[in-house]
């Protein structure tokens, strides 16, 4: 028999908000190299694979450090008539994060967590909507979606006021 004495591995715990952030930068990644986002000018366009499936990329504002971006099919809702589904995006230049601000697939975030939820749930709820946005991007790349696909096809339509300002 061996003499060896086992050890205890200790692994590094990460705190759920480092995950979160874990999630912005590999996010930034996948956008970064899907579409180049912050050379585009602001505007809608659109990704077409030849599925019938157009993925929509709005372009709403540009800032010295920050775009803003919506993410969407050409689906809609037939209860709100929004896109569904759809995420509203910033890009952050300087720390190269990309942060899903808001997401509607079927349902708004008041629906999920409530008007004025603990912060723990808001974190869970970014955690989900980031992790969501992540899945999405890597099956656009699987499909073919990317700088070759896209082409500009005029200014973004208006939105909603709580939609470019959303709460969570």
């Amino acid at each position: 028999m061996s003499n060896l004495i086992a050890r205890p591995i200790s692994a590094a715990k990460i705190s759920r908000f480092s995950w979160l952030m874990a999630l912005y930068a590999e996010n930034h990644r996948l956008l970064q190299r899907l579409f180049l986002p912050e050379r585009l000018a602001e505007g809608r366009y659109v990704s077409s694979i030849g599925d019938g499936l157009d993925l929509h990329l709005d372009v709403i504002a540009l800032h010295a450090y920050t775009v803003e971006l919506r993410l969407s099919y050409a689906i809609l809702d037939p209860v709100t008539g929004e896109p569904d589904p759809s995420a509203y995006l910033r890009l952050y230049h300087d720390t190269e994060q990309v942060e899903a601000t808001h997401c509607y697939i079927g349902r708004r975030w008041q629906d999920v967590i409530g008007l004025y939820p603990p912060p723990s749930e808001v974190l869970d709820h970014r955690l989900r909507m980031n992790t969501f946005l992540g899945k999405w991007l890597h099956y656009l790349a699987e499909r073919g979606h990317g700088t070759a696909t896209l082409r500009r096809t005029g200014d973004v339509p208006p939105m909603r006021a709580e939609m470019l300002d959303p709460a969570v």
